[in-house]
């Protein structure tokens, strides 16, 4: 059930919260609700976002504006129909534009990235195919999408890997391959200086590298340590970090805090990494614009470094278990939702924001404001 603060729930309703009301009604009407909505051949996009209960995704834009994603599928079956949404939130907290669709259980849900402008949507497919690109306002523009490869230069987003890998130019609305990238890269982070690095895997005996690039240019590689493999790839503002992987688990990271120029083996620091259970296919690897990691695990612990030299870390104090966990220049954005699609509603169910590295946590509200109040960590 959704936590209110009654004086202000008329104007800042939780999108975690139903209508105003619906702590007193049952279960019944928030299925009923629900129902109604998934079967509905044009929602509307309030419906969906409230029936949703928390988005499935946050991407920021650069002057502030945040695109939050929101799907509502069939609970009983991975098949049927469903419905999903997407809301534009301004800078000051006021909806800009949203879009409500009617689809399908089996489709995959939308993911953009955020950027100079607006946000570009990821394709979903094995190829370009599907991306267009959301201004600030809420306009839908298409995207120039070229076979040629881009030299990678400051300002391009690396926008999927490794199949189909491409890089979008947000100057251009272009969408291409990135030049340079060999065929045996498993993992691509491109930087804000245009910096493309990559974790190639060798097909003998030797171990996996990471490679960085410029301009199509080899600036230098690092052999990733023995008995580990390389995994997630990040990089930003001359710092980069790899997952580093012992058969099926994460055991550490590798880092570097000066473009490459010399590499930090990190095996402890604070961070538990053997109490790492679920997988790399659920590890949450970010870099904030200061230059600290933030790793973790969806739904599970996350732990943020003390600073740059990304060595020592510490266990971030969370207000709900989040299932995500993004990072957008130095705030994080926390969602708290169900694993699995249910007509309830979880403890502290929404979109939480840190702009201070964890310290204090606040939800946003159905407008992108921030609610009443602040809410304390949990321990």
């Amino acid at each position: 059930m959704c936590i209110r603060d009654r004086s202000a729930a008329l104007a800042l309703a939780l999108a975690a919260c139903g209508p105003s009301g619906s702590d007193e009604r049952g279960a019944g009407d928030r299925e009923a609700r629900y129902r109604r909505v998934v079967e509905d051949p044009h929602p509307r996009p309030a419906d969906v976002i409230e029936a949703a209960g928390a988005p499935t995704g946050v991407a920021r834009a650069d002057d502030g504006s945040l695109l939050l994603t929101f799907d509502a599928g069939n609970i009983e079956d991975d098949e049927g129909p469903a419905a999903s949404a997407w809301r534009i939130v301004g800078p000051d907290g006021r909806t800009v534009a949203e879009h409500a669709e009617h689809g399908d259980a089996e489709a995959v849900r939308a993911e953009f990235k955020g950027g100079p402008g607006g946000f570009v949507r990821v394709p979903t497919g094995e190829s370009a195919d599907g991306t267009y690109v959301l201004d600030v306002h809420g306009g839908r523009h298409a995207v120039d999408i070229t076979r040629t490869p881009l030299r990678t230069r400051p300002g391009d987003i690396l926008l999927a890997e490794p199949e189909p890998t491409l890089i979008y130019r947000p100057a251009t609305r272009t969408v291409a391959p990135p030049a340079g990238v060999r065929d045996d890269a498993v993992r691509l982070a491109v930087d804000e200086r245009g910096t493309a690095w990559s974790l190639d895997q060798s097909l003998t005996e030797a171990p996996d590298r990471v490679l960085r690039q410029r301009d199509g240019r080899t600036l230098g590689s690092a052999a990733v340590p023995r008995p580990y493999a390389g995994g997630a790839l990040t990089a930003r503002g001359g710092t980069a970090a790899l997952s580093l992987l012992q058969g099926d688990y994460v055991r550490g990271l590798l880092v570097t805090a000066d473009a490459g120029g010399h590499w930090r083996t990190v095996l402890g620091g604070g961070v538990p990494w053997r109490e790492l259970k679920r997988g790399p296919e659920f590890l949450v690897l970010e870099l904030l614009a200061d230059g600290r990691v933030l790793v973790g695990e969806e739904g599970g612990r996350y732990w943020l470094a003390d600073d740059r030299t990304n060595s020592a870390f510490h266990e971030l104090r969370t207000p709900a278990t989040f299932t995500s966990l993004a990072v957008a220049g130095t705030r994080l954005y926390g969602i708290a939702d169900a694993t699995t699609a249910t007509y309830d509603l979880v403890k502290g169910e929404g979109l939480w924001v840190s702009r201070d590295g964890g310290g204090e946590w606040r939800r946003l509200g159905r407008r992108g404001s921030r609610e009443a109040g602040t809410a304390a960590p949990s321990t």
